[in-house]
């Protein structure tokens, strides 16, 4: 059965109120208003936007490199942004959040550089090799910041960043994620050019599409949602792979169409996920990222096993 958009938003604001009414501390009087304005709201909003923000970097990810089985975990872009971020605290822990966001964005453009590098070697004809490249990339990466954060006592920070969580999201810790909405403006603006891009370098030029400078801007887009969510709550690993997915499946190849249902989906699927984690061991939390990491693995799987032949093609 195909579900239509309104079921979809009916559950989402479902999703919402619960995350709203969820908390170890009981509203029961005016007096206890404060809490959605200083936690609740900021959380769920939060949640959401991150969701967004990653779920938008994996459809960009994905024209960019013509493979639907990558996202920014399995690039090098979120591990790049950790490494920026580390090397950041190590250096300037003092730093204002938006110099370490700007960092950690450089440090991820600079990540997915290398990753297209090796993209452009890498043979086309299995779809499936590009993500194992990915994930060997990604790895080589983590080794070196594990290295690093061992070597000068930060691992802590890693475990921090690793698995993103909301629990400490409060108002005025959450703001910067509002600029996903800028950036899904602009995408939004963008898209056909983007949809182009995912044709392929040859195929974009003969339709009179600047190739070099739209890959660059997805790159930055890319780099800067990463970096967003990153600083803000930590890393989310599959979001960027299997909301763009799903809703290419259920919707077709039509990426305007498909964004704003993709920025739900991927903001519904990381509340879900936070949600669960609070409920499961109640009052106590599991983090969110670690949730959805099951439940990511195995549409991973799923997508890798399932329809191989699709993952070269372009929503």
């Amino acid at each position: 059965m195909r579900f239509q958009t309104p079921v979809l938003l009916v559950a989402l604001l479902a999703l919402v109120g619960i995350s709203l009414w969820l908390g170890a501390a009981s509203v029961t009087s005016w007096q206890d208003a404060w809490l959605f304005g200083v936690s609740r709201l900021p959380r769920t909003a939060a949640a959401l936007l991150a969701g967004a923000g990653l779920a938008l970097a994996g459809v960009v990810v994905q024209q960019v490199v013509q493979n639907r089985l990558v996202e920014p975990s399995l690039t090098g872009t979120t591990e790049s942004a950790m490494l920026g971020l580390l090397l950041v605290t190590l250096w300037a822990p003092g730093m204002a959040i938006a110099g370490k966001m700007t960092l950690a964005a450089l440090a991820g453009l600079a990540g997915t550089g290398g990753f297209l590098m090796l993209a452009q070697r890498a043979p086309r004809q299995d779809p499936m090799l590009l993500p194992i490249v990915g994930l060997i990339y990604a790895g080589i990466i983590w080794a070196a910041t594990t290295w690093i954060a061992w070597s000068t006592d930060l691992l802590q920070y890693l475990g921090v960043w690793r698995l993103a969580e909301f629990s400490g999201v409060m108002q005025g810790r959450y703001e910067w994620l509002w600029a996903v909405g800028a950036l899904a403006l602009l995408l939004y603006a963008v898209a056909d050019r983007i949809t182009i891009l995912g044709l392929g370098r040859e195929q974009a030029r003969s339709l009179g599409l600047n190739y070099g400078q739209t890959r660059a801007l997805g790159l930055v887009i890319v780099s800067v949602l990463s970096a967003l969510v990153l600083v803000t709550v930590g890393a989310f690993p599959f979001v960027g792979l299997i909301a763009p997915n799903l809703v290419s499946r259920w919707r077709g190849d039509n990426l305007r169409g498909n964004l704003p249902i993709i920025a739900l989906g991927g903001g519904g699927l990381v509340l879900a996920s936070d949600v669960i984690g609070r409920v499961l061991r109640y009052p106590f939390e599991i983090p969110a990222a670690l949730v959805f990491s099951v439940f990511g693995a195995v549409i991973f799987l799923w997508l890798l096993f399932a329809a191989p032949a699709r993952s070269g093609g372009q929503s």
